[in-house]
């Protein structure tokens, strides 16, 4: 079972006949929305430090989502157990961090690129599947050799991308692989907005202490702030995190998880194609190569976990 077909489950009441077009309009929504959020982290880092934003972009959400949360739910929300509270946080470690890691690399690698490495997290999720004794198929085995291979593909340096840049994209999707993989298996709040709220705020405030840390206050300059960073971290929070995770979690009480899955080999294509639009950023033939390995290996891995297994 993978993390996403744990997380599906754990929700009650899901629903198994949901209006198609419901069910399509936010699957667009988690298309176009999470594949545009690499353009918008790429404006946001122009001129905001990638820790410092990249903190304040969750410690909003959390600060928002959780009196929503409340006034709809119950003064509970504010009230998680200590070993929820020690979940969440370690995820919001992952999951926003790994976010974070992305905002940092940003500052080098073009985004498209960045969205094609972060694209091999459900390779890096079977991978810890696999370690951790959970017997997987040949085939999706088969799939994710083929997939770092492309993988491996895309670490060449080019134009401004350097190496360690391309090597953090990389670790931040087996970081968000890891927040993935451990979600459905430690006491997160059983809530998925509630323990996103948490998840967000903890984890954004541990970003912005490490942005404190990492002495990115000396490169704030309001005044030098562009309209397009501005944009950027507004759209992150609002769109990127608020309406797009919650087309996101109501996909997974109400759409076959396989439907679901497609987001994770849609957005790279989506992000390209805005990066080359918006930002000129060049498509080579190295990175279409590594783009269609990846993403294939991907949609082989999707569909191999999809099919039902013999009892």
């Amino acid at each position: 079972m993978t993390a996403l077909e744990a997380s599906a489950r754990a929700l009650p009441g899901r629903a198994e006949a949901a209006p198609p077009w419901k069910i399509w309009t936010a699957l667009w929504i988690v298309y176009i929305v999470w594949g545009s959020t690499y353009l918008a982290i790429a404006l946001m880092v122009e001129t905001i430090p990638p820790l410092l934003g990249a903190g304040t972009r969750f410690i909003a959400v959390g600060l928002i989502l959780l009196p929503i949360l409340a006034w709809r739910r119950g003064a509970s929300v504010w009230r998680p157990t200590r070993a929820e509270l020690l979940s969440a946080g370690f995820v919001g470690l992952m999951l926003p961090g790994a976010n974070a890691v992305i905002s940092v690399a940003e500052k080098t690698v073009p985004s498209g690129l960045a969205a094609l490495l972060v694209a091999s997290i459900p390779l890096w999720v079977i991978l810890l599947r696999r370690v951790s004794g959970e017997r997987i198929s040949w085939r999706s085995i088969g799939a994710v050799l083929v997939g770092f291979g492309g993988l491996v593909l895309l670490l060449h340096p080019s134009g401004d991308a350097t190496i360690i840049g391309l090597l953090a994209c990389v670790g931040a999707a087996l970081m968000w692989a890891i927040g993935s993989f451990a979600s459905p298996r430690i006491s997160l709040p059983r809530d998925p907005l509630v323990s996103t709220a948490w998840q967000s705020l903890l984890g954004g405030m541990a970003v912005f202490a490490c942005g404190l840390i990492g002495g990115e206050v000396g490169d704030v300059h309001f005044a030098a702030f562009s309209g397009r960073s501005i944009f950027g971290l507004l759209y992150l929070i609002t769109f990127g995190s608020l309406l797009a995770f919650t087309s996101y979690a109501w996909l997974l009480q109400n759409a076959p998880i396989s439907k679901v899955s497609t987001y994770a080999y849609v957005n790279p294509v989506v992000a390209i194609a805005l990066g080359w639009l918006f930002l000129d950023e060049g498509v080579s033939a190295t990175t279409i190569i590594g783009a269609l390995i990846i993403v294939g290996s991907v949609a082989l891995v999707i569909r191999s976990e999809a099919k039902p297994k013999a009892t």
